[in-house]
């Protein structure tokens, strides 16, 4: 009985700074603010190629993205981004994680991408892209989150239901 006693006093002496229960780790420097600069948090992904890899997906549309430094060309299915999305408010969606890490025309893009329309497939570029942007350089994953472009967007077109004239709209109905 008294060697229980004499152990959780020696337990209780271990918390004032020494490693015991409620002592951090001091090689975790990253979070306390312990001098140098914060570690990030993920490591760099990177083929053997130098390009990080990522896929984007929106609606029913799925893009594969390589990212590369270079000078800011964007292709997409062999075509140059100005030929395949010909509306500027398709390339602006693009091209906002760029704007957002100020890391425009610093980069090389080459996507594939099938299914969806248009405007999902602008949005599935979008989505690799910014998940390729922070394999590349995962500091700038807090900035590209805090935008709201890690995220991915599951609002996807309802299915057409049997009996129904679409997904909830039900046929003209006729009393006689």
């Amino acid at each position: 009985m008294d060697d229980n006693r004499q152990s959780l006093a020696d337990l209780g002496g271990m918390q004032d700074g020494s490693r015991g229960f409620g002592a951090a780790a001091p090689e975790n420097t990253a979070h306390t603010g312990g001098g140098g600069p914060p570690a990030p948090l993920r490591d760099q992904e990177i083929d053997a190629y130098g390009r990080a890899y990522a896929t984007g997906k929106r609606k029913n549309a799925i893009a594969r993205v390589w990212l590369k430094p270079g000078s800011g060309k964007i292709v997409v299915n062999g075509r140059d981004q100005t030929v395949y999305f010909a509306r500027p408010t398709l390339r602006l969606v693009i091209n906002q994680p760029f704007d957002v890490t100020e890391r425009r025309d610093q980069y090389d893009v080459m996507c594939t991408v099938v299914g969806g329309g248009l405007s999902g497939q602008a949005g599935a570029v979008k989505h690799g892209i910014s998940v390729a942007l922070t394999r590349y350089e995962p500091a700038l994953r807090t900035t590209v989150k805090q935008a709201g472009f890690l995220t991915r967007d599951p609002r996807v077109v309802e299915r057409k239901k049997y009996g129904k004239a679409k997904a909830r709209k039900s046929f003209q109905f006729s009393k006689r």
